[in-house]
């Protein structure tokens, strides 16, 4: 339950420190970088405690999370890689502290 209060606390706190200016925006758009979990829903079970999400899930492959990162270098697409990036970081730091793994 923490970890998904963090995935909503985290991008609060980067939207606030980076995009004060435009937070209600910013704030949508990280929300909106969620729907990558939707890849949750091709797992059988859809959900398992005792699994990692990082490398077995589709969406959250190591090479997709590369190109997470290449969006946060392009302006038009920053607050949404930052979002994919802060929700694959929180996925790994959760791997770790159930499973003692960081990826899978």
């Amino acid at each position: 339950m923490f970890h998904l209060f963090l995935h909503f606390a985290v991008p609060a706190v980067v939207v606030g420190l980076l995009y004060r200016h435009r937070w209600q925006l910013a704030y949508l758009l990280m929300m909106a970088t969620m729907v990558v979990d939707l890849d949750h829903l091709l797992a059988n079970p859809i959900y398992d405690a005792s699994r990692c999400s990082i490398g077995f899930h589709p969406l959250h492959q190591p090479w997709f999370i590369s190109l997470y990162v290449i969006l946060c270098f392009i302006p038009k697409t920053r607050i949404i890689g930052l979002g994919l990036i802060i929700h694959m970081i929180l996925d790994s730091v959760d791997c770790q502290t159930t499973n003692g793994v960081w990826i899978s």
